[in-house]
């Protein structure tokens, strides 16, 4: 296709724009029923990690479950197991999930569902906007750092509403989410913003649909297993502080009652960061086979290249230390976090501050 038949449709360029701007809109409506959620969800489910670290099992609701069993005749017989709550991080306790976000009350737990149900509409009209995008100019849209940007909060929202459509218990992620979405759309229609455009020639090729939509999709679970690794570090030091017969204050202890015990965060940032590292290695891989195609080498030491293999090493030394040296707690959580800013360098350090090859972030 000849760049004249592939002229931009300015018609569908500015509908793109509407549609970023109304999903930002809804994203702040999602922001403000979250944060209703978080204060104004029952307190009295709270004071479960404080009970099991004083000991008192029950109370933190490690205690027995009565389970009544139907036998022949009528009769029931009384069984009772105990409650699973989970391992720390460090072995040395057991501490129970707090209840959720919303304190585990149905006026907490409506705010929540309105909030998710906010958040999968605003998801909707921000993925109609990366598409009017897309057919605005006929191609990938993620040509630019802008482009880049909305399809990146869009596939990070999806990553998200994907769990909760498992039935995972994520609903904690919803705030710090949707707090960086409006974050990251924000610096993308001010400071990053490109008119919808062609492609510079190098970036003609089948691989930008295959290396960039896998290097967003990696960035988007890495940062699903940030926001669980940051949360793991509040929460362990509230922990802590607990079993070291410390008092937070009240509105430490609101917040850090609802989170998922420290272990539970440490297991599932765990989980999440290394279930997608072979898809960043195939990034990675891809990015080489297409240089090779373009510029006749496959790796020469480009910015981007090199903090690409940097971001690889960090993630990789990370899942090494917690597979072989035992590494898991704070050690591991400063890895992870130390490996997500240089993705988060990668992302928009080199593209925007650093001259290379991969210099397209149009800004």
């Amino acid at each position: 296709m000849s760049l004249a038949a592939a002229a931009t449709n300015e018609s569908l360029a500015n509908t793109s724009n509407v549609l970023i701007y109304s999903s930002m809109a809804v994203y702040t409506l999602a922001f403000f029923a979250h944060i209703a959620e978080w204060l104004l969800g029952s307190r009295s489910k709270v004071g479960r990690t404080a009970a099991a670290l004083t000991g008192d099992a029950r109370a933190a609701g490690g205690g027995p479950v009565t389970i009544q069993v139907a036998q022949k005749g009528g009769a029931t017989a009384v069984l009772e197991r105990p409650k699973i709550i989970t391992r720390s991080a460090a072995g040395a306790r057991d501490v129970p999930d707090g209840p959720g976000a919303h304190g585990g009350d149905a006026k907490g737990d409506l705010y929540g569902r309105m909030a998710v149900s906010l958040t999968v509409l605003a998801f909707v009209i921000e993925a109609a906007g990366v598409v009017a995008r897309a057919l605005s100019v006929q191609r990938a849209p993620w040509g630019n750092m802008y482009e880049f940007n909305i399809t990146f909060s869009t596939v990070a929202v999806a990553v998200y509403l994907t769990l909760l459509a498992l039935k995972k218990n994520v609903r904690w992620i919803g705030l710090p989410l949707v707090t960086t979405v409006l974050l990251d759309l924000g610096l993308a229609v001010t400071v990053l913003y490109t008119d919808s455009d062609q492609l510079v020639p190098a970036l003609h090729s089948y691989w930008l649909w295959i290396h960039v939509s896998t290097a967003i999709f990696c960035g988007a679970v890495f940062y699903v297993g940030a926001v669980a690794t940051l949360l793991y570090l509040f929460r362990e030091r509230y922990e802590s502080k607990l079993a070291g017969g410390g008092t937070p204050g009240s509105f430490a202890t609101s917040v850090m009652e609802r989170l998922p015990a420290s272990a539970t965060l440490d297991k599932f940032a765990y989980r999440v960061n290394a279930a997608v590292f072979p898809l960043w290695t195939f990034t990675i891989i891809a990015g080489a086979i297409w240089a090779g195609d373009a510029w006749g080498r496959y790796w020469g030491w480009d910015p981007k290249e090199v903090w690409s293999f940097i971001t690889w090493v960090a993630y990789a030394a990370y899942l090494h230390a917690r597979a072989t040296a035992g590494w898991k707690g704070r050690k591991a959580a400063y890895l992870a976090l130390i490996a997500f800013g240089c993705w988060l360098f990668n992302y928009y350090g080199v593209n925007i501050f650093v001259t290379g090859k991969h210099s397209y972030a149009g800004v």
